[in-house]
Formats: C-alpha cells, structure tokens, sequence
C-alpha cells in the first residue's frame, strides 16, 4: 500500500438523476446537457477502474438533486468513515442516505450532530487530507463548530486537524486544491497566498485555469478536468500520470472532479 491520502482500494460513485439539472449553483451560467453530463460520469468511472479499484456505483436520489456530488456527504479515512452535515439545507439527507454503503465497508462510521439549526456544519469539499494532517476550510457550507466535531472524531485515529479560511468567493476549500502526492499540493494563486500550505510544495494552475485546481490523485491516475491544456502540460512535465475526463456540465453545479466520489481503503492502518 503506498502513501495512504492518495491510495485507494475503493470509490463510491452515484449516478446522476434527471433532477440534477436543478441542482444548486453559485452563479447560473446555464442548465447543464444531462446526456452530457452523463457521458462525462461514465468517463470518471472508467478512469477510476483503469487503477483496478473497486467500484460502488449507487442509483441516483431524484429527491437530491446534487446527490451525484457524493464527496460532501462524508470523509473516508482507513480507520472509520464521519458522516458530514452539509451546510445546505436541502443537502442534509444526502448524509444519511450514505450510512447504510459505508457500514458495508466499516466498523465505525460516525456522524457530525450539529448544533441545533445554526451551526455545525461540515461539507467534505472542504476537507483535504494529506500524509501528515487533516486541512479543513471554513467556508459558506463549513462553520467552526462543525470543524471542531470533526476533529473531536479523528484525533482518536491518530489524526490531527488544522481549520484553514476558504477565500471569499470560493465556495469549497478543494475548489481551489488538491493533493498530488505526499509532500505537493496543486493550488490557484489566490488560496496559496494565504499561507495555508506552508510546509508543501505547490505547483501553481496556469493563469486563466484556475478551475482546474479540483483534482483527484487517485493511485497512479491524476485525474482533471479537460479543457485546461498549460496546467496538463504543468503536470506532465512535473511527471504525473494525467488522466483529463470532461466536467463541462458539472462545473455548472460547481462539481469538480473531486465531488464526484468517495475514495477509501478501509482498514488500510499499515
């Protein structure tokens, strides 16, 4: 097993419904082609399986229209799973609908409780793990308090959390990053420059491609966004595997590559 924040044995993906097309959305830029959109999450699944993990593909929930997104409802780490409280309010029964699959793989799945209607809330968007500590963003959809639970569940997994600000205007902490191997972060200029990865090393998205900081090291595989060519070329030339699946439909939910599963390896402790 290699570096545990980016190896995985697992993913659990869910099919889009027909109502995502009225998923939320920060800033309407168009109702997304679902035959596209579809087509697109065939292409992550296939690239998933092409590293021979195995993959759970859930049937879509038409009552959740951003259910596809299934990342925000929960975070895996080889230990336990913790089922996240999502700050939007129509997102809240994604979580739960995701406990039964997650107790198939683990012993111990806990849960963010909240604190009554105002606070309390965690979204998995905003988490990045990385070999040595738990970076969580508050953001719009993350409060202090949801931080504060979660970091009361994984400390006694051995993990530490440090809470991090998300930029404003940035709806997610990994809108904005991602993890590409132990020690390396990809990052838009505009989160790096507020310190929060001092310690790593970053590799800057081109200019102009900022959204294609979203995306996933999943075993060998970087997998991103297509559509951004100077930070393929970044990558590649920094030597990682690249792997480009459209988002084109998904990026007008604000869905980015990493939304789109759940990674894990359970009991993968060694």
């Amino acid at each position: 097993m290699g570096a545990r924040s980016y190896s995985f044995t697992h993913a659990i993906t869910r099919m889009p419904g027909n109502s995502i097309v009225d998923g939320l959305r920060a800033v309407d830029t168009g109702t997304p082609s679902l035959e596209t959109l579809k087509a697109h999450h065939k292409d992550y699944i296939k690239a998933l399986k092409s590293t021979g993990v195995d993959i759970t593909e859930l049937p879509a929930l038409e009552q959740f229209p951003d259910g596809l997104f299934v990342e925000d409802s929960a975070l895996c780490l080889p230990e336990g799973a913790v089922i996240m409280r999502p700050g939007a309010p129509s997102r809240l029964g994604e979580a739960a609908a995701m406990a039964p699959t997650l107790l198939q793989f683990y012993d111990e799945v806990a849960m963010i409780e909240g604190l009554g209607q105002g606070s309390g809330y965690i979204e998995g968007g905003d988490i990045l793990v990385t070999e040595r500590e738990i970076l969580v963003g508050q953001s719009a959809r993350t409060d202090s308090v949801g931080v504060k639970q979660l970091r009361e569940i994984v400390s006694k997994w051995g993990y530490s959390v440090r809470e991090v600000i998300t930029p404003r205007g940035v709806l997610h902490f990994k809108t904005d990053c991602s993890l590409l191997d132990e020690e390396t972060i990809l990052s838009t200029r505009k989160l790096s420059a507020s310190g929060c990865f001092e310690g790593y090393n970053i590799i800057h998205v081109a200019e102009g491609e900022e959204a294609a900081a979203n995306t996933i090291r999943f075993n060998e595989l970087v997998i991103m966004p297509s559509g951004f060519p100077k930070t393929a070329e970044i990558l590649d030339k920094a030597g990682y595997n690249i792997r480009e699946v459209g988002n084109s439909e998904c990026a007008k939910l604000d869905g980015g590559m990493s939304c789109l599963s759940l990674r894990l390896s359970p009991d993968a402790r060694n």
